[in-house]
């Protein structure tokens, strides 16, 4: 598919859904998928963007494609869907790629690298920079067709039991951070730490860690962690977006008839922008809720950042070197990442800074 139109034929389908429904019904076979999500309902906004897909591809095609979604362990575990899909077992899955870097660090780009694109940068990326396209090439060799289906936006930059001024704060410091950013925490010295979102609470609690990242203030406010740990940073630097994804067996794909292929694509396009706009009006109230019940807020000192990211774009040079696929994309993603960051500095970050330093004065 020629991605500069990708966008524009997912719009279309969607527009022309309630006129070209009836002739989908009579010219198409039934089809029935399953897909296995790796989240759990609980992140009900995330867990959700599977559910605004199967809903909408059942309106397209007048309920002729339709999609039951699964939460982890009712179809297979939540970081099994890539070896699920590769064999089979199921025909689509709505996933995170960087859980699979342990399989190849190239699995990170999908959704994030530390120090990477914001949001809409990534999504720019995707559909219009080549990244689709270097990421379906890898994911051929998985037997997978990747969709964008989702985004938080970046994150927040953890909960920690006392205040980090510094990198030597970090010296031996127990935090839950997962993947690649795992990997340049560890760089600073901290121990990171792999627990599902159910365990972090009573880890932080008996003090069996001592800082724990998650995702924002919407998801981060239900599990309760400002109880026990009351310090909150941001930006969360390992997380400056993080794109989902829709999973697609090749073979799976392949057999869809035409219009369906089409009806799935505008919906995969319709879920990626749906989580982020969700996520934009509820982390604002949650935040709002948290600091009004005694979180201390406070930004990663510019020091720790520059750490950060030097020790970063260490380990991509390291990586790069060693693994033909990471380098493969790791030299466009960067060059695209350098142009995109001079178009927003001087319109959107300027904006931004203005407004957020300049309130307007308020009449009456």
């Amino acid at each position: 598919m020629n991605k500069r139109h990708f966008l524009r034929r997912g719009l279309a389908v969607s527009a022309a859904a309630g006129v070209a429904a009836p002739a989908v019904a009579q010219s198409s076979p039934a089809v029935r998928w399953r897909l296995a999500s790796s989240f759990p309902k609980s992140l009900d906004t995330i867990f959700g963007g599977a559910e605004v897909l199967a809903k909408r591809l059942s309106e397209i095609t007048n309920g002729r494609f339709q999609i039951s979604v699964h939460a982890p362990g009712e179809l297979m575990p939540a970081f099994g869907v890539v070896d699920g899909l590769q064999a089979g077992s199921v025909e689509c899955a709505h996933t995170a790629s960087y859980y699979f870097v342990g399989k190849n660090k190239a699995f990170g780009f999908e959704t994030t690298l530390p120090f990477g694109m914001n949001q809409r940068q990534q999504n720019a990326w995707m559909y219009y920079g080549g990244g689709m396209q270097l990421v379906r090439d890898f994911m051929r060799d998985y037997n997978i067709v990747n969709f964008p289906g989702g985004n938080t936006g970046v994150q927040m930059g953890g909960w920690f039991k006392k205040e980090i001024r510094g990198v030597a704060d970090l010296k031996g410091l127990k935090m839950r951070i997962p993947g690649i950013g795992g990997e340049v925490m560890a760089r600073l010295g901290a121990v990171p730490q792999q627990l599902p979102g159910g365990e972090i609470y009573q880890a932080l609690e008996k003090g069996t860690i001592d800082a724990a990242e998650w995702v924002g203030p919407y998801d981060d406010e239900k599990l309760g962690f400002f109880k026990v740990a009351p310090h909150y940073y941001y930006p969360g630097w390992w997380e400056s977006n993080s794109m989902y994804s829709f999973y697609v067996n090749a073979k799976a794909w392949d057999a869809l008839p035409k219009d369906y292929q089409s009806a799935f694509a505008a919906a995969a396009a319709e879920a990626n922008v749906d989580m982020m706009a969700e996520y934009d009006f509820k982390n604002p109230q949650a935040l709002r809720r948290l600091v009004g019940q005694g979180v201390k807020l406070h930004a990663y000192s510019t020091d720790l950042l520059r750490a950060a990211q030097d020790a970063a774009f260490e380990l991509y040079a390291e990586e790069s070197d060693k693994n033909p696929a990471f380098r493969k994309m790791f030299e466009p993603w960067m060059k695209f990442r350098t142009d995109v960051m001079i178009w927003h500095r001087f319109a959107e970050q300027t904006y931004t800074n203005f407004v957020q330093n300049n309130p307007p004065k308020r009449s009456g």
